[in-house]
């Protein structure tokens, strides 16, 4: 009897169903030699500073660092009762005696973390082996099993992704308590959040500081023909060429045809995935990754959180058989005699840990009743992508003609096209999608009249347009997933696809963590940096902001993976990082630690009674900042509503201060006047809150809440 354990239930039914473990029991699935059971995602992580010291409640510079000697696993309250029946499983109390325990969750970095961490916790014994597939069809599953390897082969990579958790939770714990103590004011620091943070910023910045400039441009004019001058300065040279040429004669001194062509696009890793669904339907990278995730749980598209765009050597057969069926099944695509070449397709070297993301054999039996539409958008893009890849080249001829009028020149571009090629089927998809794609052309794409050199143009037309030079575009989903996953590519050994911020699975989850945060926000299809994120950024060091710092993690990730470098040589770097991050913050100026201390609007207002840390304004509330916190001062409570008094922000920051505030406008329904006096603050150790008011002139003394 051997034990299966998957990432999601859904999979785990997928699985069974193959499996032959039809039988329903209270949190798995069982069969004649198998049972089969389920994670509900992350099942554990690693606890809170105050699991291993109760003096981490408070927020304190002098406990820093926080690094745990032994590394603790915590279970959500929601999750404990499939976490018990797991560890019944992976402990042998259950009644069925288990031989080995096959991962089976998801076949990456992450899936490796999830599974890891509850073995651990668990505290079994068990042999493990590990099923690694690309697809959830039937026949990909039933291969998989029968050529399972042995868990061994992946401790590299396990060790990688305990790696990177801890770096992770070292410099977020560490870094935002220190800065946060350092400056008084809130920040939340992450090693990949933050020098994301950082280009949305710099964009800002950039677009902010621009100085746009005017230019005018003088035009020729006939019969569709449209030539140019260069760019002037003034528009009185401009009106004085314009007004030169018109009703002259024009002749055309050069021109130059260029046969030209564009490449198809390559097949869709996550983050072209996530771009093009951006671009088109306004997606985030978040959603399309659960349109993507739903897509593969119904068999219907390989695994999504890959970083490669190419298929293995030996997936000739099944991209040929595949671009077949979706052009016999899919209603977008249109009649074309293109030949096909699927071997530029096929690259194994450039493949990792899964091949690209492509529809699998299951949309013959497709039934889009029962896809959303955007899991039909999703679906219907890598399908085309897979047809444009293998397509021929678009190719076209790029015309330039220069023209001579009254002693000036001028010039025009076109082009006309000669062979569709792959973009036939990707216009034909976004005209059935009735998608808008906001991509601009490099090129214009317009027509030149007939045009020979020596030619006369007789009597041309003219005018003159006024024009601005352009600032930077700020970011949306599409560029910014492409500067994450360009960012630091200079620092990146050649031969790795695997570049930049973060990876294709966790950068839509990065820029989530920024907007949650509230250092970034959406509009429309923008996403902008905020106030506290530009000034988040003008109080971080540059290491920690760098693209630089992150692409040589995850180069150290990646060798580690190799078995190139260790566990501990990784981690002793991070905590040098930390201590250096650390030593800066003791090296501070007073000066320079009140950098925003004029800064009411996002200050704190006082110090949290109960733990220490920043307490916060809220629209109806003042908070503290440590979520593990219960502490919260309401605005309006029913002691002082009597007495038609709220507390302002004024009267909070004296009452985490002093205990007390003093006020002159209390009412008294008895008497129907208004009264003065202290009103004073009383907090239990579990946060809760309560008053006395006290009257400072007078000899009797208090009235208690």
């Amino acid at each position: 009897m051997y034990l299966v354990i998957s990432e999601k239930p859904s999979v785990a039914q997928s699985i069974a169903k193959v499996l032959g473990a039809y039988k329903k029991e209270d949190g798995y699935l069982s069969g004649r030699d198998c049972i089969v059971s389920w994670c509900l995602g992350h099942l554990a992580e690693y606890a809170m500073p105050e699991a291993y010291d109760d003096k981490y409640q408070k927020w304190r510079f002098d406990d820093l660092p926080i690094i745990p000697e032994t590394w603790k696993l915590e279970v959500a309250r929601d999750k404990k009762k499939q976490f018990s029946v797991l560890k019944n499983l992976l402990t042998g109390k259950f009644f069925v005696p288990i031989d080995y325990v096959v991962n089976a969750c998801d076949a990456g970095r992450e899936g490796e973390l999830i599974f890891k961490r509850v073995y651990d916790l668990s505290g079994s014994r068990l042999p493990v082996k590990r099923l690694w597939i690309s697809s959830m069809e039937d026949d990909a599953i039933r291969e998989g099993f029968a050529n399972l390897k042995s868990g061994e082969e992946y401790k590299n990579l396990a060790d990688a992704s305990v790696c990177r958790a801890q770096a992770d939770w070292l410099i977020g714990m560490n870094a935002s308590r220190a800065y946060t103590k350092t400056y008084d004011y809130r920040l939340t620091v992450g090693r990949v959040q933050t020098p994301t943070l950082a280009m949305l910023v710099q964009r800002g910045e950039e677009i902010n500081h621009f100085q746009k400039k005017q230019f005018f441009i003088a035009h020729v004019m006939k019969d569709g023909l449209d030539a140019v001058s260069e760019h002037l300065e003034n528009r009185d040279a401009a009106e004085q060429i314009a007004a030169a040429c018109n009703g002259k004669d024009a002749e055309v001194t050069d021109i130059k045809r260029e046969t030209k062509s564009v490449a198809p696009p390559k097949l869709y890793d996550l983050t072209t995935l996530q771009r093009e669904a951006n671009r088109l339907f306004g997606y985030t990278a978040k959603q399309t990754l659960e349109y993507a995730q739903s897509l593969y749980e119904k068999k219907l598209l390989t695994y999504p959180r890959t970083d490669s765009q190419y298929l293995t050597d030996d997936m000739a057969d099944t991209a040929k058989a595949m671009i077949t069926m979706i052009e016999k099944l899919l209603p977008f695509v249109p009649e074309a005699d293109c030949k096909t070449d699927v071997g530029r397709l096929l690259n194994s070297k450039k493949v990792s840990d899964h091949h690209a993301i492509i529809p699998t054999a299951e949309i013959a039996k497709l039934d889009e009743d029962s896809l959303s539409t955007a899991e039909r958008n999703i679906l219907y893009l890598a399908a085309n992508r897979l047809l444009c890849a293998a397509a021929p080249k678009h190719r076209y001829i790029a015309v330039k003609a220069e023209l001579n009028c009254s002693g000036y020149l001028f010039t025009a571009s076109g082009r006309t096209v000669s062979e569709q090629g792959w973009k036939l089927y990707e216009g034909a998809l976004k005209k059935y999608l009735r998608a808008d794609d906001d991509k601009e052309e490099a090129e214009d794409a317009h027509t030149l009249p007939d045009l020979e050199k020596g030619q006369v143009i007789r009597r041309v037309g003219s005018k003159v347009t006024e024009h601005f030079t352009q600032p930077p575009k700020p970011y949306t989903e599409d560029s910014l997933l492409a500067a994450m996953e360009r960012a630091g590519s200079s620092e990146m050994e050649e031969d790795v696809e695997r570049k930049g911020l973060g990876t294709p699975a966790t950068r839509a989850s990065i820029i989530e963590k920024l907007i949650a945060s509230k250092y970034a926000v959406r509009k429309k299809k923008q996403i902008l940096a905020t106030e506290a994120g530009s000034k988040m950024i003008t109080l971080m060091p540059e290491y920690l902001k760098s693209v630089q710092m992150t692409a040589d993690w995850e180069n150290r990730l990646l060798a580690m993976e190799r078995g190139q470098t260790t566990e501990e040589a990784f981690m002793a770097d991070i905590y040098s990082l930390i201590e250096r991050m650390l030593s800066d913050c003791r090296a501070l100026p007073q000066d320079e630690r009140q950098k925003f201390s004029g800064d009411k609007g996002n200050r704190g207002v006082g110090k949290c009674p109960v733990c220490g840390g920043p307490v916060y304004e809220g629209k109806s509330n003042f908070f503290c900042s440590n979520r593990e916190c219960s502490f919260t001062l309401w605005k309006e409570n029913r002691y002082l509503s009597s007495m038609k008094k709220t507390v302002d922000k004024k009267m909070a920051s004296e009452l985490l201060e002093k205990g007390r505030t003093h006020a002159k406008d209390f009412y008294s329904a008895k008497t129907g006047k208004n009264f003065e006096a202290d009103l004073l603050l009383i907090v239990s150790d579990d946060g809760k809150t309560s008053f006395q008011m006290e009257f400072p002139n007078r000899l009797s003394g208090k009235k208690k809440e």
